[in-house]
């Protein structure tokens, strides 16, 4: 362990004897070493990528708007919607005709069914009863000829006053029967394609609606029985019911694949920049740092977005599921490590590896060093600064799916600000050189818990949290001149034995 290791770790140290001696019952409850380990987690992987960046002489400023793109792709490429089984598109209706014309020819629908319109933004919901179905004909959608459609007579629309051409129609099935102790419901009809995590709407004509998620089904006598996670007590006689199929954007393991993948070619796009066309680093992450942002803004209209608690026993376990080590008694409570703690582990010692024990590691510290004497000594330069930033934005699409389970939903214009600096603080903490040529993995995990641990103490401590980055920023400027001072001593120290 080199001089600067060392003393970030007796600092480190030091506030943690500090906290833990001001404010025990805060500084040592479980839940908050659970958040330590856990944003120290967050943070760690982003910083492991900067530092790789600032090994070979360069910088990113990209990674926090890298960190919100990778949410927002990921946000996106989970999302989760809900349709009814049986359900067609409204083309046009007529309340004084009690007439709905749908978009196309159905044979869904038969005679005596109840069907709900709903989803028109003038048009109020209504249940209605389906009195006949007749074939017609309606303008094609290019605005010539004409296409086959279906019109259906119904009773129970006559509330509505506009004729509004959007909307849904939907079939419902009658209850036959609600078990609450087993929480299971009897439902008219054969569901074959409803199964678990599918939800199901369950309306009261007379007002009143529930959703809840199903659990697993049985087809008895015709019959759907439905086991629902939700409480069935509100259903009765009188209600219906209306499936509602789960339809997911990707599968999981491709979601992830497709946001590490674009954040690779991010970095070839950093690297190739930097190394074919000379711009400097500080240039191109720069404009990454404002593209990044605009393009998350504008997928989703700068509005919040997330995936809900549709993931809850799956990838949100990354950020929220937790390995209990022991309980002690009040205030402190038990105590547990995250999971992507482990994680975090795991990326570290593979990076640690990676560089201190490849020959690109080598040649990513001597680059650093000096760029014309590396390539002279016959490294690939290029190669190694373009993984570098590969390394970088790979471990910035990491951070993002940490911080959007951990937020469950994020909003764009602001999600991910100044993260680079947190990142940038721990790898400057952490013992590698703005100049380049020198970093450490393990300096880099004591750097992040340096940091977080320090928002900590400005929370516990009961300190204005508009100092915040008042604080970071002298925290950036001790460890620059720390490790100006250092190489200033080592470099006379050689001297003089010269």
């Amino acid at each position: 362990m080199n001089v600067k290791i060392l003393g970030i770790t007796l600092l480190l140290v030091a506030l943690w004897l500090f906290l833990a001696v001001q404010v025990p019952e805060g500084f040592l409850n479980g839940n908050n070493m659970f958040n330590l380990f856990l944003r120290t987690a967050m943070y760690g992987v982003l910083g492991i990528g900067v530092a790789f960046v600032i090994i070979t002489a360069g910088i990113d400023l990209s990674i926090g708007s890298i960190v919100c793109l990778s949410g927002v792709l990921l946000s996106l490429f989970l999302s989760v919607s809900y349709h009814p089984s049986d359900r067609e598109q409204v083309f046009a209706i007529d309340p004084q005709q009690q007439v709905i014309v749908l978009a196309e020819e159905t044979d869904r629908f038969e005679e005596g069914d109840l069907l709900r319109y709903y989803g028109s933004t003038q048009a109020r919901s209504a249940v209605v009863t389906l009195s006949s179905v007749e074939s017609t004909n309606i303008p094609g959608q290019a605005g010539d000829g004409t296409s086959s459609a279906s019109l259906l007579k119904v009773e129970g629309l006559d509330g509505n006053t506009s004729t509004a051409r959007d909307g849904v129609v939907a079939k419902l099935y009658p209850i036959k029967g609600v078990d609450s102790a087993k929480g299971t419901v009897l439902i008219a009809g054969k569901h074959e394609g409803l199964a678990a995590r599918d939800q199901i709407r369950f309306i009261n004509p007379s007002g009143g609606m529930e959703q809840i998620v199903v659990a697993g089904t049985e087809s008895i006598d015709g019959n759907t029985r439905v086991s629902v996670d939700g409480d069935t007590g509100a259903l009765g006689e009188g209600w219906l019911a209306m499936p509602l199929l789960r339809d997911q954007t990707m599968p999981v393991p491709v979601a992830l694949l497709s946001v590490l993948g674009i954040a690779l070619l991010l970095g070839v796009v950093h690297g190739l920049l930097v190394t074919k066309i000379h711009l400097q680093p500080f240039v191109v992450t720069l404009c990454g740092l404002l593209l990044y942002r605009g393009i998350s803004r504008w997928l989703v209209n700068d509005r919040d977005t997330g995936y809900g608690n549709e993931y809850e026993s799956s990838l949100s376990l990354l950020t929220n599921g937790k390995f209990e080590l022991f309980t002690l008694g009040e205030p402190y409570g038990t105590y547990s490590v995250p999971y992507a703690f482990f994680i975090f582990i795991l990326v570290a010692i593979l990076a640690a590896v990676f560089l201190n024990k490849t020959i690109y590691g080598r040649y990513m510290l001597a680059l650093g060093r000096n760029v014309e004497a590396a390539r002279f000594s016959g490294i690939d330069t290029d190669r190694m600064t373009i993984i570098g930033y590969v390394i970088c934005t790979v471990m910035g699409a990491l951070g993002g799916l940490f911080f959007l389970n951990y937020s469950d939903s994020i909003a764009p214009s602001s999600h991910g600000n100044f993260f680079e600096l947190y990142a940038i603080a721990a790898a400057v903490l952490g013992g590698c050189s703005l100049r380049g040529g020198e970093g450490s993995i393990l300096g880099v995990v004591i750097g992040t818990a340096l940091m977080v641990t320090l928002k900590m103490f400005i929370n516990l401590m009961k300190i204005s949290d508009t100092l915040e980055f008042a604080i970071i920023g002298v925290v950036i400027l001790v460890g620059v001149v720390a490790d100006e001072l250092l190489k200033k001593a080592v470099a006379r120290r050689q001297a003089s034995k010269s």
